[in-house]
């Protein structure tokens, strides 16, 4: 039975509020690129390509500086940098195709992919308390499903079943890179996987501009108000990949999956208090549901996700300090 200081460690109060940052840069980004779609401006690759950048110069400077070979394969962040760029570009291209209620709700598809690519390749466990939290966090963005429906406020899209595969599809790369990138951080490199990921990104997304997004780049008038959207997403995307291991340390993938379930409540608040909406009151139910989920998640089981390797190391710890103890006595 887990005690209150369990649910309320350091560990979980600080993923939690890491957690809701994160969700908080999300919905920043998503913002930016709703004003950038409503000046018919549609290039995925083009708003990430500038994060890659600021990612590859500012941690590849401190990389540099170390003047340490890198403690992964090189081929390994190439793999990483492929899978993420076009995750980021699967999803934002789909907004063109589906309403925004269909990507909310589809993109939950990345939960279950994180659990069963950490248990497969990270031999991560999850109990029934961890278990209860996802499902409960999910039933939390099913509510907000049903409340756009309840609300009429469900829009539809250009072409929804393109739309759906696409986010499926991306929901899916998303959790392999973020896996990839909870393996990376434990066994490499925080700095070097910014780096590498922000060199071999950037490579990527300038040859798929070249080949996908050329002619958008050229009939776009560069105005301050195409500008700044361009420049304040990928401030709020470098912040997010910035920050994003540190949460993958400590609480893995699956806790940073759920904590962005709340991106769109917040989006949802930001309305309220913005620009002084009104919304159905199903948000707030879904909201609680969420935050709930959260805290049975990373509060419970705490012993369950740790590596197998660092359990042993710390065992053998105990058992090494208990016979200093008793040789003393």
């Amino acid at each position: 039975m887990a005690t209150f200081e369990q649910f309320w460690s350091r560990k979980t109060l600080l993923g939690l509020a890491l957690g809701q940052f994160l969700s908080l840069l999300i919905t920043s980004t998503g913002f930016t690129s709703s004003l950038l779609a409503k000046k018919g401006i549609n290039a995925p690759t083009s708003q990430s390509f500038l994060n890659y950048v600021f990612l590859a110069i500012v941690y590849g400077i401190i990389v540099l500086y170390r003047r340490e070979a890198l403690k992964a394969k090189w081929y390994y962040y190439i793999l990483l940098g492929l899978v993420d760029v076009e995750a980021n570009f699967l999803v934002v291209k789909a907004y063109q195709y589906t309403s925004l209620t269909s990507v909310m709700l589809l993109d939950c598809w990345s939960i279950p992919c994180v659990m069963l690519f950490t248990w497969i390749f990270l031999k991560t466990k999850y109990g029934f308390k961890k278990v209860t939290g996802v499902v409960v966090c999910i039933a939390g963005l099913v509510l907000v499903v049903f409340s756009d429906v309840h609300a009429g406020d469900r829009a539809g899209g250009s072409n929804p079943s393109i739309g759906d595969i696409l986010v499926i599809a991306g929901a899916t790369l998303y959790a392999v890179s973020n896996v990839s990138e909870e393996f990376l951080v434990k066994n490499a490199d925080r700095v070097e996987l910014m780096a590498m990921l922000g060199l071999f990104g950037g490579i990527i997304s300038a040859i798929q501009i070249s080949i996908l997004e050329r002619n958008e780049l050229k009939s776009i008038h560069w105005s301050a108000g195409a500008v700044l959207p361009f420049v304040g997403f990928a401030v709020a995307m470098f912040m997010f990949y910035s920050l994003v291991p540190v949460l993958l340390k400590i609480n893995g993938s699956t806790m940073l999956n759920l904590s962005l379930l709340t991106s769109d409540m917040w989006a949802v608040l930001i309305r309220i208090f913005a620009y002084h909406e009104k919304v159905d009151w199903m948000y707030y139910v879904a909201f609680g549901a969420v935050v709930v989920g959260l805290i049975i998640y990373s509060g419970g089981d705490g012993d369950e996700n740790q590596d197998p390797h660092h359990v042993a190391e710390d065992a053998s710890q105990r058992q090494h300090d208990e016979e200093a103890t008793s040789g003393k006595s």
